[in-house]
């Protein structure tokens, strides 16, 4: 770090924001949560293999269909409603009542529905979607009470697989939202297409992590595999067991103490052209004629576009070539347009102290880069080292240490991003 100058504003370069997409204006006073900075928290996380994915699915599971005496693929469908956050669902439960969490979640219990409506091998129904007649043998009944052949039925689930709507398969039925019973939605798309059924259990799996808002997986290059559930805060800064450090809420690297919108406006603004735009703006002027920026190498205040067109450098208006050191004939450019002025001095500023920050954030993830080259030697190094030792050693210090200094060192290059947006 170097010193207060890192933050200062010198008296030489006042510094001003640019009135455009990249200001926070107003971050202390905005009533947006989004753009105002908050510390990042530690919240207890988890991490979940794909060994423990069922396992951990299977649990929440349990809890709703002991609560509520459900069956296995009924305690899903009301979990993925409510995208597996087991709190809520208890909420609403409380709050509506058992009927209404049923309906919202396009849940149908019926008792005995065997019983009351026997489909037999000597029956026979005529089909609504292809209006053929079917078999008891060749025809399902869900739990809604809405029957049709199992022909239609398997055409429907595979489509609805396809379109990746294993989730939440409603019945053919017009204007019927209860969801499909996934034994029977996996039983018969298994007879046709068992590669496809394989698929539709393992997006049901998956939905613990897809529809989850507490645990999400990994954005690990290559995937490895893993997932993090976290279990009270979602905005915080999480570590997966392979190493990688990130934001939970943005699931970018881990970028404390800037929040997420700041990084993200400034991850734009380090890979766009925007100060591009500024320089063209500072040490160029359009041509009057074809409005193509012309740079200025020197001389006098007339300059020539490459398309032939003479004009003012002064006042940017069009000109004949006749001149003199220190006037254009028949042009005169006493008018001073002073939002011109204003708006290349405002460029020009902002362009130096964008460099101020960025250069200083760029040098120090540099340092980051090369001191990661480091710790693998240095590890390497500490595995020699105990295997030689007779007595054992404890060498944790080293890598406790190594890793203090890649967190101090990352959290102060964001720094540099938190200060851009954050100090005036």
């Amino acid at each position: 770090m170097e010193g207060e100058e890192d933050y200062g504003v010198s008296e030489e370069e006042e510094y001003f924001y640019a009135d455009d997409g990249d200001s926070l204006d107003g971050l202390a006073d905005n009533d947006d949560s989004a753009l105002q900075w908050a510390p990042p928290k530690v919240s207890a996380t988890k991490v979940i293999t794909k060994e423990s994915l069922l396992a951990a699915q299977r649990e929440d599971l349990r809890r709703v269909m002991e609560l509520l005496s459900l069956k296995e693929h009924h305690a899903r469908t009301l979990l993925i409603h409510y995208r597996w956050d087991v709190e809520k669902l208890l909420a609403v439960l409380v709050e509506k009542g058992k009927s209404c969490l049923f309906t919202e979640a396009g849940v149908t219990v019926v008792e005995n529905l065997d019983d009351d409506m026997p489909l037999t091998s000597s029956s026979t129904i005529t089909c609504d979607i292809c209006i053929e007649d079917a078999s008891g043998d060749n025809a399902t009944r869900m739990e809604c009470g809405h029957c049709f052949c199992n022909d239609c039925w398997t055409e429907h689930f595979i489509i609805k697989i396809n379109e990746g709507q294993s989730r939440r398969i409603q019945c053919m039925a017009h204007r019927c939202s209860a969801i499909c019973d996934e034994a029977i939605v996996r039983n018969l798309v298994s007879r046709r297409h068992p590669d496809l059924a394989e698929k539709f259990d393992r997006f049901l799996l998956e939905s613990y992590i897809e529809d989850n808002k507490m645990v999400k997986w990994c954005p690990s290059t290559p995937h490895c595999g893993n997932a993090i559930r976290v279990e009270e805060d979602e905005f915080c800064e999480v570590e997966c067991s392979c190493g990688l450090q990130f934001c939970f809420s943005c699931l970018s690297e881990a970028h404390s103490p800037c929040s997420c919108l700041m990084w993200e406006r400034w991850s734009k603004k380090c890979h766009d052209e925007s100060e591009t735009v500024n320089w063209i703006t500072v040490h160029t002027k359009p041509c009057p004629k074809c409005h193509k920026p012309v740079e200025k190498n020197g001389g006098c205040n007339l300059v020539s576009c490459i398309c032939g067109q003479s004009f003012c450098w002064v006042c940017g208006g069009a000109t004949g070539r006749d001149h003199t050191w220190s006037r254009i004939t028949g042009h005169s450019c006493g008018r001073y347009k002073e939002d011109r002025e204003k708006q290349t001095e405002r460029a020009k500023r902002d362009l130096y102290r964008y460099m101020h920050y960025h250069n200083r954030f760029k040098a120090h993830t540099d340092s980051f880069k090369l001191e990661s080259k480091l710790k693998e030697s240095i590890l390497d190094k500490v595995s020699i080292a105990e295997e030689r030792e007779l007595r054992l050693k404890d060498f944790s210090w080293v890598t406790n240490g190594l890793n203090r200094l890649f967190r101090s060192r990352r959290v102060l290059s964001y720094s540099y991003p938190f200060a851009f947006y954050m100090f005036r």
